[in-house]
């Protein structure tokens, strides 16, 4: 019996200790999400970090071939080309060509997977959800206006669409070359603790 009794606290003790153990762990990962998530956000950025300039002035040299909707000449990545705006959420940003964190710390990117106003095709653009981005880009109602002004002309876009999709889920942001669409993203939810793991996604097309 007293073995019994012995075992018995033991594995209490290993119980208890387990507990304690997590909670520990638990308060230490918190203290380093509220404490330090902006140094690892920029140490991230300096991973993904790429070749850019950002102070250069936007890409003069980028034209379009309107009568075939193609551009004849492309900007570099990680240079400013456009300013992306959307009135109705006061939503005014510099748009830079590329996607990296790297670019995404001085305004709205754009994926180069997709193509370019005016050529015709799926444009893909996405901003941080955090206050001078698109913190409230989840306010947007179906017919807003979203405005891209390029150094070769100016594209607006009427939103028909939102939708919360799941980071993985590509199938929610379709390249094709049908219909000019632009799909504009930024992570969700917005006021998330921690990665966010989901996207909100606007859909519009080019008035």
């Amino acid at each position: 019996m007293h073995k019994k009794e012995k075992n018995n606290t033991m594995m209490k003790a290993t119980i208890i200790n387990t507990v304690v153990a997590f909670v520990y762990v638990f308060i230490i990962v918190l203290l380093v999400t509220l404490f330090f998530s902006a140094p690892i956000s920029r140490a991230i950025s300096l991973i993904n970090l790429v070749s850019i300039d950002t102070s250069k002035k936007v890409q003069s040299e980028v034209k379009i071939d309107l009568e075939h909707n193609t551009l004849e000449s492309y900007p570099e990545y990680g240079t400013r080309y456009a300013t992306l705006k959307i009135d109705d959420l006061d939503v005014d940003l510099p748009l830079y060509f590329g996607d990296k964190l790297s670019i995404l710390r001085y305004g709205a990117g754009q994926s180069a997977t997709g193509y370019f106003p005016g050529e015709g095709g799926t444009i893909i653009c996405m901003a941080h959800n955090t206050n001078g981005y698109l913190k409230r880009l989840q306010e947007i109602k179906i017919g807003a206006k979203i405005k891209i002004e390029a150094t070769y002309g100016n594209f607006t876009y009427t939103v028909y669409d939102t939708k919360i999709v799941d980071q993985t889920d590509f199938a929610a942001l379709p390249i094709q070359k049908e219909k000019e669409i632009l799909m504009l993203f930024t992570c969700w939810p917005i006021n998330s603790f921690g990665t966010a793991t989901h996207r909100f996604v606007t859909y519009s097309t080019l008035d």
